[in-house]
Order: structure tokens, then sequence, then C-alpha cells
């Protein structure tokens, strides 16, 4: 597991990839936000996977943790998803903590940090993203 993660943390940092996966194969993505990750769990690409993340906030955090992934670094954690991780008993590391992801404007808090913000089951904030997603791309 640990080659594994140490070959996703250098392909994130090689290429220009926002998020790498390892599950037998190789799976990178360049989209910025939890879509990859969406995406990646409804196919179960996370199941027994390890990851590389530029960014993990609480809702990647929740979605790692439904699509059982094992092992997750990112480059900057919120302290939120630490917490999720943790419970979920989800080995990650990081680069840098900060309290929560701001949103691509660095004027507040990102949407979908925000929208799992109370949340504490993985269930309930996977469907809360999906409502999230969706009011967001009309």
């Amino acid at each position: 597991m640990n080659r594994d993660l140490e070959n996703c943390k250098s392909v994130l940092h090689e290429g220009s990839y926002t998020c790498v996966v390892q599950n037998g194969q190789l799976y990178t993505a360049t989209e910025r936000g939890i879509r990859p990750l969406m995406g990646w769990l409804e196919s179960g690409v996370l199941h027994d996977a390890v990851l590389a993340d530029k960014v993990i906030g609480k809702a990647a955090a929740f979605l790692l943790e439904k699509g059982g992934a094992k092992a997750i670094y990112a480059d900057v954690i919120s302290d939120p998803a630490a917490e999720v991780l943790a419970r979920a008993e989800i080995a990650y590391s990081f680069q840098t903590k900060v309290p929560y992801i701001r949103n691509r404007a660095g004027d507040g808090v990102c949407p979908m940090e925000s929208a799992v913000l109370g949340i504490q089951n993985a269930d309930e904030a996977y469907l809360k993203l999906q409502e999230t997603l969706q009011k967001l791309m009309k």
C-alpha cells in the first residue's frame, strides 16, 4: 500500500493532474473539485484504492469513505476532512492542513465543503453532494 501511495504522489506531482487513484490500475484526473471522485465512486474504482489529491475537503473525505478507499495523501486537507477520515479509519497524510477549503474565488468556504459541514454520515453526504452539484450546473 505504501508503495502504491508513493507512486500516486509521484504521478500527481510530476503531471498536471488534480487527483491520482491506484486500484490495480492507475486512474488520473485533471478536473478540479469532487467530480472525478463522484465518477470513481459510482464505478467502484475507489474500493480498496489509494489516492493522492491536490485538495481534500470534507465532501471528498465522505466520498472516499463511501467508496471504501484505504489510504490517501493530500497536498491540502481541511480539519473536517481529517475528522471524517480518522473516524472512518482511512489512513491519511498531508502537506498542509487548513480550517476549511476555500471556494475558487478565495473569498469564502467551498460550496461542497459548506454543503456537508453539518452532516456526519457518508450516505447522507453523498445525496447532498449530488443535489448540490445539480444546482450548480443549472
